[in-house]
């Protein structure tokens, strides 16, 4: 047997207002995306946004119905519209954050939104820079899915 470990780097800001320009558009992108959120099962607003490689910016946001699991998640619903409208553009970085009881809150991508991400990255050969909004207004820095998902599925494309 041979013992291994994961190392994951990333970089943390203490609130949008430090983020470079691009990032923080992005973030502030994602923000505006909770407000059209349709949670009115968890109360828990999702807003996602993802950066093109021609500087488009695609919103998204969790939508939840009674047939659980019938809803999408935000980040979900950015890429798979990003991708329906712009096929041949890349994904080069997504933004998530929360909103739940009349304020902004941490949020991360789940298992199958990091999967999703991990197939964007190999279709289109490039990693993607994940935002997450934190606790106090934080946000993680993370570049490349594999520091999310690093046992993700991975397909011959």
């Amino acid at each position: 047997m041979e013992k291994k470990r994961l190392t994951i780097a990333y970089a943390e800001y203490g609130s949008v207002a430090e983020l470079p320009e691009e990032y923080r558009q992005l973030m502030e992108a994602a923000m505006a995306a909770t407000e059209n959120a349709y949670a009115p099962y968890s109360q828990f607003h999702v807003g996602a946004a993802v950066r093109l490689a021609d500087g488009t910016v695609v919103p998204g946001s969790n939508q939840e119905n009674i047939a659980y699991p019938s809803g999408l998640c935000a980040e979900r619903t950015a890429l798979f519209s990003a991708s329906a409208r712009y096929p041949q553009l890349a994904v080069e970085a997504l933004a998530v954050v929360g909103f739940h009881e009349g304020g902004f809150c941490e949020a991360s991508p789940c298992g199958a939104c990091r999967q999703v991400m991990a197939e964007y990255e190999l279709r289109y050969g490039n990693e993607i820079t994940v935002l997450c909004y934190l606790e106090g207004g934080r946000i993680r820095q993370i570049s490349g899915v594999k520091s999310l998902l690093p046992f993700a599925f991975e397909a011959e494309l």
